[in-house]
């Protein structure tokens, strides 16, 4: 049986751990990604709002838990997990919780997961959840969880996620809808 298409591409790319010198980079793709990507699974009202929930957290950064996905130097794409509590949302957003989670009775977090318009469908947010998943439950945890955007719901399914719940994200001026997703890890 033949190996799937992306399968092949993603040899070609590299994963590194961000660092503080890539945020304007980063913030220039999330930007991109979130105007680009939510569109027929949002309108443009909720488009402009998503961005009161979305972006990045200097945390991740600096945890060395945030992953930069690149294609012969260039950005494709972004994300990376947490060991905290905050379970979504950018340096800007409300309701961020920097508290330890214990691997041995929480989740951990998929957070902040983005690809360049570019380069979607060439296995980028695959090997992001692969080697974030490894870091996860090399520290012990045993599931992972994340708030799915609509767009990004198909990927987390096909790489195992469930849907757990169903919400609206009420930070911006009009509501978001989003899903927590979450797998086990062993």
């Amino acid at each position: 049986m033949a190996a799937p298409f992306w399968f092949e591409r993603r040899k070609m790319l590299t994963i590194r751990s961000a660092t503080r010198e890539d945020i304007a980079a980063i913030s220039h793709l999330m930007e991109r990604a979130i105007y680009e990507l939510q569109k027929g699974f949002l309108s443009p009202e909720q488009i402009e709002s998503s961005r009161a929930g979305m972006g990045l957290d200097l945390q991740l950064i600096d945890d060395g838990t945030y992953f930069c996905v690149e294609d012969k130097g260039e950005l494709v794409g972004c994300g990376g997990w947490s060991r905290r509590a905050t379970l979504y949302g950018g340096n800007h957003s409300a309701g961020r919780d920097p508290r330890l989670l214990d691997p041995a009775s929480e989740r951990a977090r998929i957070r902040a997961m983005y690809t360049h318009p570019d380069h979607t469908r060439k296995g980028i947010g695959r090997l992001i959840l692969d080697t974030a998943e490894a870091a996860a439950r090399t520290e012990g945890f045993i599931s992972i969880e994340m708030a799915a955007t609509m767009s990004g719901k198909p990927l987390y399914s096909a790489c195992g996620y469930q849907v757990e719940s169903e919400w609206l994200d009420e930070n911006g001026a009009v509501p978001v809808p989003l899903a927590t997703m979450w797998k086990r890890l062993v």
